[in-house]
């Protein structure tokens, strides 16, 4: 199995439901270092499993659908507690559909999988794998 991971960041607000999240629940700012990471069995006839560029370009571009925003107020993420549990997931589909569409340069069928990981800070992070 070959692996490329690419990275960037974003900056969000958002309030989290429920006794758990304590002083969370209040509106508040979250930084995250967000890695996707794209896995196929075997390197295509080039030797990559995609293109570095495209993939970092992709991630660009769902990121900046979020970055900045306060995601409450996002309406694909209505009624969703935005923990980085599922924001991992919420970006990793988005993801997968620019997979589908040929957006990352290579067809969802050529991929095994798609992990997405939020750090939320170097000790803590969470993690979101699925297949394209």
């Amino acid at each position: 199995m070959f692996e490329v991971t690419v990275s960037d960041h974003m900056m969000v607000a958002h309030s989290l439901r429920g006794e758990v999240f304590g002083p969370a629940q209040a509106l508040h700012g979250a930084t995250y270092v967000v890695e996707a990471a794209f896995a196929r069995d075997d390197v295509d006839a080039d030797g990559i499993v995609l293109d570095i560029g495209a993939a970092l370009a992709g991630l660009k571009a769902v990121l900046a659908e979020l970055t900045y925003r306060n995601l409450d107020e996002i309406e694909a993420l209505a009624g969703l507690n935005t923990t980085t549990e599922v924001l991992c997931r919420e970006i990793a589909d988005r993801l997968a559909a620019l997979a589908h569409d040929g957006s990352l340069g290579v067809t969802a069928g050529d991929l095994t999988r798609i992990r997405v990981t939020l750090r939320e800070n170097p000790n803590a992070w969470a993690s979101y794998e699925r297949s394209p």
